[in-house]
Protein backbone atom coordinates (compact mmCIF):
# COMPACT_ATOMS: atom_id res chain seq x y z
CA UNK A 1 0.00 0.00 0.00
CA UNK A 2 1.62 3.03 -1.17
CA UNK A 3 0.68 6.22 1.07
CA UNK A 4 0.21 7.84 4.58
CA UNK A 5 -2.72 5.55 6.61
CA UNK A 6 -4.50 8.61 8.53
CA UNK A 7 -6.27 7.56 11.85
CA UNK A 8 -8.99 10.19 12.96
CA UNK A 9 -9.55 8.65 16.24
CA UNK A 10 -5.99 7.34 17.12
CA UNK A 11 -6.61 5.49 20.09
CA UNK A 12 -9.84 3.95 18.57
CA UNK A 13 -9.71 0.09 19.10
CA UNK A 14 -10.86 -0.69 16.14
CA UNK A 15 -9.18 1.76 14.11
CA UNK A 16 -5.83 0.59 16.01
CA UNK A 17 -6.61 -3.11 15.14
CA UNK A 18 -7.37 -1.57 10.78
CA UNK A 19 -4.05 0.47 11.23
CA UNK A 20 -2.02 -2.56 12.64
CA UNK A 21 -2.85 -4.71 10.03
CA UNK A 22 -2.53 -2.48 7.27
CA UNK A 23 1.38 -2.21 8.71
CA UNK A 24 1.45 -5.64 8.80
CA UNK A 25 0.47 -5.99 4.98
CA UNK A 26 3.01 -3.11 3.97
CA UNK A 27 1.71 0.19 4.98
CA UNK A 28 5.07 2.12 6.55
CA UNK A 29 3.93 5.60 7.04
CA UNK A 30 0.97 6.36 9.84
CA UNK A 31 -0.73 9.17 11.30
CA UNK A 32 -2.29 9.00 14.66
CA UNK A 33 -4.88 12.05 15.05
CA UNK A 34 -6.76 12.55 18.63
CA UNK A 35 -7.09 14.64 21.32
CA UNK A 36 -4.21 14.62 23.70
CA UNK A 37 -1.99 13.03 21.09
CA UNK A 38 0.88 13.14 23.27
CA UNK A 39 -0.86 9.80 25.37
CA UNK A 40 -0.66 8.11 22.17
CA UNK A 41 2.78 5.83 22.98
CA UNK A 42 0.81 2.31 23.35
CA UNK A 43 -1.28 2.86 20.33
CA UNK A 44 2.33 4.47 18.58
CA UNK A 45 4.38 1.15 19.65
CA UNK A 46 1.61 -1.28 18.26
CA UNK A 47 2.22 0.14 15.13
CA UNK A 48 5.82 -0.06 15.00
CA UNK A 49 6.19 -3.77 16.50
CA UNK A 50 3.47 -4.80 13.26
CA UNK A 51 5.84 -2.95 10.88
CA UNK A 52 5.53 0.64 10.82
CA UNK A 53 8.32 3.32 9.82
CA UNK A 54 7.03 6.22 10.96
CA UNK A 55 4.39 7.75 12.94
CA UNK A 56 3.27 11.19 13.12
CA UNK A 57 0.68 12.54 16.15
CA UNK A 58 -1.46 15.20 15.67
CA UNK A 59 -4.20 16.65 18.08
CA UNK A 60 -6.72 16.05 16.60
CA UNK A 61 -11.11 16.88 18.43
CA UNK A 62 -13.39 15.88 16.63
CA UNK A 63 -16.28 17.68 18.23
CA UNK A 64 -14.40 21.02 17.27
CA UNK A 65 -16.16 21.13 13.89
CA UNK A 66 -14.45 25.27 13.27
CA UNK A 67 -11.11 23.30 13.00
CA UNK A 68 -11.54 20.41 10.85
CA UNK A 69 -10.37 21.62 7.73
CA UNK A 70 -7.55 23.16 9.44
CA UNK A 71 -6.52 20.34 10.39
CA UNK A 72 -7.32 17.93 7.82
CA UNK A 73 -5.54 19.93 5.31
CA UNK A 74 -2.74 19.78 7.23
CA UNK A 75 -2.74 16.17 7.83
CA UNK A 76 -3.49 15.05 4.16
CA UNK A 77 -0.93 17.63 2.62
CA UNK A 78 1.63 17.53 4.79
CA UNK A 79 1.56 14.04 4.91
CA UNK A 80 0.69 12.68 1.24
CA UNK A 81 -0.11 10.97 -0.75
CA UNK A 82 -2.09 9.95 1.94
CA UNK A 83 -3.60 6.25 0.78
CA UNK A 84 -6.23 5.56 3.59
CA UNK A 85 -8.06 7.69 6.14
CA UNK A 86 -10.11 6.03 8.74
CA UNK A 87 -12.63 7.63 10.80
CA UNK A 88 -12.81 5.79 13.96
CA UNK A 89 -13.92 8.58 16.48
CA UNK A 90 -17.11 8.29 17.51
CA UNK A 91 -19.12 7.58 20.93
CA UNK A 92 -22.22 5.25 22.46
CA UNK A 93 -23.50 7.91 25.16
CA UNK A 94 -25.70 6.80 27.71
CA UNK A 95 -29.71 6.50 25.72
CA UNK A 96 -31.45 6.85 29.11
CA UNK A 97 -29.80 10.08 29.94
CA UNK A 98 -30.38 11.56 26.27
CA UNK A 99 -34.57 10.49 26.43
CA UNK A 100 -34.24 13.74 28.98
CA UNK A 101 -31.17 15.27 28.46
CA UNK A 102 -31.66 17.39 25.42
CA UNK A 103 -27.48 18.66 25.37
CA UNK A 104 -26.28 15.01 25.72
CA UNK A 105 -28.86 14.08 23.06
CA UNK A 106 -27.03 16.54 21.09
CA UNK A 107 -23.67 15.91 22.38
CA UNK A 108 -24.35 12.15 20.78
CA UNK A 109 -25.92 13.53 17.33
CA UNK A 110 -22.97 16.25 17.22
CA UNK A 111 -20.15 13.15 17.00
CA UNK A 112 -21.64 10.69 15.90
CA UNK A 113 -22.79 12.59 12.68
CA UNK A 114 -22.57 16.49 12.34
CA UNK A 115 -18.53 15.83 12.87
CA UNK A 116 -18.70 13.08 10.33
CA UNK A 117 -20.39 15.14 8.37
CA UNK A 118 -17.39 17.88 8.28
CA UNK A 119 -14.40 15.76 8.41
CA UNK A 120 -15.89 13.57 5.21
CA UNK A 121 -16.51 16.46 3.47
CA UNK A 122 -13.30 18.08 3.90
CA UNK A 123 -11.64 14.60 3.25
CA UNK A 124 -13.44 13.80 0.33
CA UNK A 125 -12.68 17.70 -1.30
CA UNK A 126 -8.76 17.12 -0.30
CA UNK A 127 -8.50 13.37 -1.93
CA UNK A 128 -10.24 15.00 -5.12
CA UNK A 129 -7.46 16.99 -5.73
CA UNK A 130 -4.94 14.21 -4.60
CA UNK A 131 -7.05 12.52 -7.74
CA UNK A 132 -6.80 8.72 -5.45
CA UNK A 133 -7.72 7.61 -2.20
CA UNK A 134 -9.96 5.43 -0.04
CA UNK A 135 -11.84 6.75 2.79
CA UNK A 136 -12.91 4.03 5.85
CA UNK A 137 -16.45 4.86 7.42
CA UNK A 138 -18.28 3.22 10.36
CA UNK A 139 -21.83 2.99 10.38
CA UNK A 140 -23.59 0.81 12.55
CA UNK A 141 -26.04 -2.16 12.33
CA UNK A 142 -28.25 0.31 14.49
CA UNK A 143 -28.71 2.90 11.90
CA UNK A 144 -30.22 0.55 9.20
CA UNK A 145 -33.37 0.10 11.34
CA UNK A 146 -33.51 2.27 14.53
CA UNK A 147 -34.20 0.50 17.83
CA UNK A 148 -36.60 2.05 20.12
CA UNK A 149 -33.73 0.88 22.87
CA UNK A 150 -30.88 3.12 21.20
CA UNK A 151 -32.44 5.38 19.17
CA UNK A 152 -30.06 8.59 19.60
CA UNK A 153 -27.40 6.75 18.47
CA UNK A 154 -29.04 4.54 16.05
CA UNK A 155 -30.79 7.58 14.33
CA UNK A 156 -27.06 9.11 13.90
CA UNK A 157 -25.90 6.29 12.52
CA UNK A 158 -28.58 5.91 10.25
CA UNK A 159 -27.72 9.52 9.15
CA UNK A 160 -24.12 8.50 8.87
CA UNK A 161 -25.10 5.68 6.56
CA UNK A 162 -27.17 7.66 4.53
CA UNK A 163 -24.38 10.64 4.01
CA UNK A 164 -22.04 7.54 3.39
CA UNK A 165 -23.69 6.01 0.81
CA UNK A 166 -24.41 9.30 -1.23
CA UNK A 167 -20.73 10.38 -1.11
CA UNK A 168 -19.22 7.02 -2.37
CA UNK A 169 -21.78 7.91 -5.14
CA UNK A 170 -20.56 11.10 -5.54
CA UNK A 171 -17.12 10.19 -5.44
CA UNK A 172 -17.43 7.40 -8.32
CA UNK A 173 -14.91 8.01 -11.28
CA UNK A 174 -12.87 10.58 -9.14
CA UNK A 175 -10.49 8.24 -7.74
CA UNK A 176 -11.52 8.17 -4.61
CA UNK A 177 -13.04 5.37 -3.20
CA UNK A 178 -15.26 5.16 0.11
CA UNK A 179 -16.00 1.92 2.09
CA UNK A 180 -19.04 1.96 4.29
CA UNK A 181 -18.52 -0.48 6.90
CA UNK A 182 -21.78 -2.16 9.09
CA UNK A 183 -20.81 -3.71 12.22
CA UNK A 184 -23.35 -5.32 14.59
CA UNK A 185 -22.27 -5.13 18.39
CA UNK A 186 -19.12 -4.87 18.72
CA UNK A 187 -17.23 -6.19 22.30
CA UNK A 188 -14.85 -3.69 23.23
CA UNK A 189 -13.95 -0.40 25.71
CA UNK A 190 -16.95 1.01 24.25
CA UNK A 191 -19.50 -1.52 25.18
CA UNK A 192 -17.85 -2.43 28.46
CA UNK A 193 -20.46 -3.60 30.78
CA UNK A 194 -23.33 -4.51 28.52
CA UNK A 195 -24.21 -7.88 27.50
CA UNK A 196 -23.18 -8.87 24.20
CA UNK A 197 -25.85 -8.49 21.38
CA UNK A 198 -26.59 -12.18 18.95
CA UNK A 199 -23.55 -12.11 16.13
CA UNK A 200 -21.60 -9.93 18.29
CA UNK A 201 -17.91 -9.43 16.94
CA UNK A 202 -14.64 -7.98 18.40
CA UNK A 203 -12.43 -5.06 16.81
CA UNK A 204 -10.37 -7.35 15.85
CA UNK A 205 -12.86 -9.36 13.42
CA UNK A 206 -13.99 -5.97 12.21
CA UNK A 207 -10.49 -4.98 11.38
CA UNK A 208 -10.38 -8.01 9.21
CA UNK A 209 -12.92 -7.53 7.91
CA UNK A 210 -12.52 -4.33 6.37
CA UNK A 211 -8.98 -4.76 5.18
CA UNK A 212 -10.15 -7.50 3.22
CA UNK A 213 -13.13 -5.38 2.00
CA UNK A 214 -10.41 -2.54 1.47
CA UNK A 215 -8.50 -4.99 -1.01
CA UNK A 216 -11.18 -6.20 -2.47
CA UNK A 217 -12.38 -2.72 -3.28
CA UNK A 218 -15.65 -3.06 -1.92
CA UNK A 219 -18.50 -0.19 -1.08
CA UNK A 220 -20.28 -1.58 1.89
CA UNK A 221 -19.34 -4.94 4.43
CA UNK A 222 -21.29 -5.91 7.13
CA UNK A 223 -19.44 -7.79 10.41
CA UNK A 224 -20.20 -10.32 10.36
CA UNK A 225 -21.87 -11.11 7.16
CA UNK A 226 -24.86 -12.72 8.31
CA UNK A 227 -26.33 -9.46 9.83
CA UNK A 228 -27.20 -8.60 6.13
CA UNK A 229 -30.16 -11.24 5.65
CA UNK A 230 -30.88 -10.67 9.53
CA UNK A 231 -31.12 -7.53 9.21
CA UNK A 232 -33.34 -7.98 5.48
CA UNK A 233 -35.78 -9.79 7.98
CA UNK A 234 -35.56 -7.48 10.64
CA UNK A 235 -37.22 -4.39 8.25
CA UNK A 236 -40.04 -6.59 7.65
CA UNK A 237 -40.80 -6.93 11.63
CA UNK A 238 -44.18 -4.78 12.45
CA UNK A 239 -43.43 -2.05 14.32
CA UNK A 240 -45.45 -3.71 17.47
CA UNK A 241 -42.54 -6.67 17.85
CA UNK A 242 -39.60 -4.10 16.65
CA UNK A 243 -40.16 -1.67 19.41
CA UNK A 244 -39.63 -4.58 22.22
CA UNK A 245 -36.07 -5.62 20.72
CA UNK A 246 -33.48 -4.60 23.19
CA UNK A 247 -30.71 -3.07 22.01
Amino acid sequence: MNGTVVVLGGRSEIGLAVATRLAAGGARDFVLAARRSSELDAEEAALREAGAATVTRVEFDADDVGRHEEVLTGILTGHGPVAVVVLAFGILGDQRRAEEDADHALAIVHTDYTAQVSVLTHVATLLRKQAGGRIVVFSSVAGVRVRRANYVYGSAKAGLDGFAGGLSDALAGSGVHLLLVRPGFVIGRMTEGMSPAPFSSTPGQVADATVAALRHGRHVVWVPPILRPVFALMRLLPRAIWRRLPR
